[in-house]
């Protein structure tokens, strides 16, 4: 079986966010030719081709690929956000679902050997038989990965639809969970919190990363929807809890997060990632332990912090 990405030219949409960054690298770092797309200009030292372009626009998406000749396609560009407002409706719709769409299309004519979608863990909850999606992103993803599979067994496009579980690590936006409160706890500030009863499956952004690229050349992933994940539920209480003694561990104090100060969401049930399917369709299983994984999200925060 052939493996890796050495050589190949990659067209990475997302490239400037938190899981297209890492990607980036990574993609570099492995050989392959990266051709990074965003809304926004390169950040400084890219060390890849940088192109400006409007996916929501399908002129646009089909002129990239004119221009790019991908033999892989890592489609992760989109307006990220689990609130429910009416105000999401139109910027998920039209970066999330439609560009997904244009992408496919491009693809079906320009060829690439594989296309990864990202999709995402909360569509583990849609189940019964008639599932209400609980926010416009979670709808858009939804039907993202339908067309996903669809044009894999209509049109033979060789996609697969790779769906990561709670995510942390390093560059991570500081006003994610995790981020939000280790700095607060970093500051001697004790961060409010809900209960810390939802349970989700978490991991750590370099697992993420490695499962994203095998998802491009693994020869069993073609039409598969793989969750990756540790395969482990852990409450945010049970997460935040490791974080406050690795904390004290190296400072000696950290204050003591307010739990239940803030209201909880309405219940999201979440599934753990399959292991077994994720190793069958692209030979991934994670590799961070938890400790690990908060320990270099910490020094990172810290970092940052020292910076500010």
């Amino acid at each position: 079986m052939s493996s890796g990405l050495s050589g190949s030219r990659v067209l990475l949409t997302g490239a400037r966010g938190f899981l297209g960054s890492h990607l980036a690298r990574r993609l570099s770092q492995e050989g392959a030719e990266v051709h990074a797309v965003s809304r926004h200009a390169a950040p400084k030292g890219a060390g890849y081709r940088w192109w400006q372009s409007n996916l929501g626009d399908p002129a646009s998406v089909e002129r990239l690929f004119e221009e790019t000749k991908p033999d892989v396609v890592y489609h992760l560009a989109g307006h990220v956000t689990a609130a429910p407002g009416v105000e999401h409706v139109a910027p998920t719709f039209e970066s999330l679902l439609a560009s997904s769409v244009w992408v496919l299309l491009a693809a079906v004519k320009a060829k690439p050997r594989r296309v990864v979608l990202v999709g995402s863990a909360s569509e583990t909850v849609l189940r019964g038989q008639d599932p209400t999606p609980a926010s416009p992103y979670m709808a858009a993803k939804w039907m993202a990965s339908a067309y996903g599979r669809m044009f894999h067994v209509l049109y033979d496009l060789p996609v697969v639809v790779a769906r990561p579980v709670m995510i942390y690590g390093p560059g991570q936006p500081k006003e994610k969970l995790l981020p939000s409160v280790i700095t607060s706890m970093l500051k001697g500030e004790a961060p409010k919190l809900s209960s810390g009863r939802f349970a989700p499956d978490w991991l750590y952004v370099d697992d993420v990363i490695d499962g994203l690229y095998r998802a491009a050349w693994y020869k069993e992933a073609p039409g598969a929807n793989v969750a990756i994940g540790s395969g482990t539920l852990t409450s945010v209480r049970d997460m935040v809890g490791h974080a406050v003694r690795l904390i004290r561990e190296q400072r000696g104090s950290c204050p003591e997060p307010l739990f239940g100060a803030l209201p909880d969401r309405p219940a999201e049930d979440y599934d753990p990632a399959d292991t077994d399917h994720a190793f069958q369709k692209l030979g991934f299983r994670a590799q961070t332990p938890v400790d690990d994984g908060l320990r270099h999200t910490i020094a990172w925060l810290e970092e940052q912090l020292r910076k500010a």
